[in-house]
């Protein structure tokens, strides 16, 4: 039997996920990957002179890595499903995707999560005894999301825009077929921020590229052992 993984965004707060995880799962992988490195100036001589710095050449912090993709939604496979969660997008199409996304990229935490942040406030109250009810991680200017492709690749990212094309309605109009367009961006942490999620992908991603760049190394002295004349 075949499987196949697909990309995730989960948004998450600080140190575990929030009262009302926001996770959109790509109904179909995006066909490619664009990945970019923005290389920060490298600071002059006097620059670095005057700063008391490292040698000159050198650069201040590390290349910002970007992502570009399109994502694709179409409500015609779940409603072939004939269960009950067919019943979602044959009420609002693919807009629970969408709404999803945009909330990803809206700080705002809405008048139902804050429903249910107040909720989970009264029954850890109730169950915590004397302790106060731990307040539910409220949404921040930049939503902290994880983009996870594969085994491989788990990144903190910002995005950075979002253009969604809607392609095709039904009889309500909603949508029942979109692509939408996302840059992301790899955050990047100073050393007193409190994004342990953030930091411990970061350096989980790292790793293992660094490993993948030991084996490119063996597999480059193999090939160039393989060429020398004997």
């Amino acid at each position: 039997m075949s499987f196949y993984l697909r990309g995730v965004l989960v948004e998450y707060g600080t140190d575990m996920l929030g009262p009302l995880p926001n996770v959109v799962v790509f109904q179909f992988n995006p066909e490619q990957l664009q990945r970019g490195l923005e290389l920060p100036p490298s600071t002059s001589a006097e620059d670095q002179e005057n700063r008391g710095q490292r040698e000159p050449g050198q650069r201040s912090s590390s290349p910002t890595e970007t992502i570009q993709l399109t994502a694709h939604f179409d409500a015609s496979d779940d409603l072939g499903q004939n269960d009950g969660l067919s019943a979602i997008p044959r009420v609002f199409g693919i807009g629970p995707q969408l709404a999803a996304l945009e909330a990803m990229v809206n700080p705002s935490p809405g008048l139902i999560s804050g429903a249910i942040g107040a909720a989970i406030d009264a029954i850890g109250g109730a169950l915590g005894g004397d302790s106060e009810p731990s307040r539910p991680i409220p949404r921040e200017q930049a939503p902290r999301i994880l983009f996870i492709w594969g085994p491989s690749r788990v990144l903190p990212v910002e995005i950075r825009s979002m253009s969604i094309t809607e392609k095709k309605f039904d009889p309500f109009l909603n949508p029942v077929q979109a692509e939408v367009q996302i840059g992301l961006a790899v955050a990047s942490f100073p050393a007193n921020s409190d994004d342990i999620i953030g930091k411990g992908a970061l350096a989980y991603t790292s790793t293992v590229k660094e490993a993948q760049v030991a084996l490119n190394l063996v597999k480059s002295v193999e090939l160039a052992i393989e060429t020398i004349p004997f």
